[in-house]
């Protein structure tokens, strides 16, 4: 079996739903993480439908305050931004890392949230998709380091040059969200890796085998994944609802049915995390849904990283 990585989702959001500032021990949780041997460190993006930290400005923090763990977010949304300015950010951020960066992006679910936060910033919200997928196609141009022009449907620029240049030459790896045929044939087309939240094992199996069958380029399997644990399955699921709900604004019910999501003992959830694993997962970014963050992810890392199959 290829080595299985656990990344750890820095709370950004649940930091800002509990009206917290304090960004720097945000950066302490991150070092933690990576002390506790975590492969990954991730950070979310919402600017006004679920507010947070600016994903770029916390992980280029995280980035000169460690120095092995990879960064990445989960997820970016480009149709929010230029693809210019975007891609210069990105470079040099994965400058700054070294070339630990991984750009986890996604066209944003379809809620009136969403929708709202689009209208705000002045992007209509039906273009999401074709501007991802466009912002994709002109930001590896512009990490190569040489002249670019670009006419899309979007997007129109002639002779831009980046400096800097990313870390590696074809720029960080691009991992994209999503399900469904339409997603999956994105993945196979674009991505360099596969960064879902499937709450069936099952449909996480079989939509992985559609993109590796079809896929334009090597696919890195990842899983977005929920934990809160406790003994107490009962009080787990209450400490989950806790979280979830104003995270969303919606009922647990609600979003379980459309995100992998695990609530009770460590020992079970290391069967549900294998579970995942044995359908092909090599990259699992851990959110836990908890009161105190750095205790569970202490308690994580003591419980399940040594019960998952790596």
């Amino acid at each position: 079996m290829a080595e299985v990585k656990i990344g750890y989702l820095l709370p950004t959001r649940d930091q800002a739903v509990r009206g917290g500032d304090e960004l720097t021990r945000l950066i302490t949780i991150a070092q933690r993480a990576e002390a506790l041997e975590f492969g990954s460190v991730w950070a979310g993006d919402s600017p006004l439908a679920r507010p947070r930290a600016d994903p770029l400005v916390l992980l280029a923090a995280v980035a000169v305050a460690t120095r092995r763990v990879t960064l990445g977010t989960a997820v970016l949304l480009p149709a929010l931004r230029h693809p210019i300015l975007m891609a210069h950010q990105l470079a040099t951020l994965d400058r700054l890392t070294d070339g630990r960066l991984i750009v986890g992006m996604g066209a944003g679910f379809p809620t009136a949230g969403t929708q709202r936060q689009f209208d705000a910033i002045g992007v209509p919200f039906r273009s999401r998709v074709s501007r991802l997928e466009e912002s994709i196609e002109a930001m590896r141009r512009l990490w190569s380091g040489k002249d670019v022009s670009f006419a899309g449907r979007h997007f129109d620029f002639r002779d831009v040059t980046l400096a800097p240049a990313p870390a590696g030459p074809t720029g960080p790896p691009i991992w994209l969200a999503g399900s469904g045929e339409p997603a999956l044939r994105r993945v196979a087309r674009l991505g360099d890796g596969w960064l879902p939240y499937p709450p069936a094992v099952e449909d996480y199996a079989r939509d992985r085998a559609t993109i590796h069958q079809t896929a334009t380029r090597p696919v890195t399997s990842a899983l977005y994944a929920t934990l809160t644990l406790d003994e107490d399955p009962q009080r787990a699921r209450e400490l989950q609802r806790r979280s979830i709900e104003p995270y969303y604004n919606a009922p647990l019910e609600v979003i379980e049915k459309i995100q992998a999501m695990f609530a009770g003992p460590p020992s079970d959830a290391a069967v549900w995390l294998n579970s995942y694993i044995e359908a092909g997962a090599r990259h699992i970014v851990i959110r836990l849904a908890a009161d105190d963050h750095l205790a569970a992810l202490e308690g994580f890392a003591a419980s399940v990283l040594p019960r998952l199959h790596r």
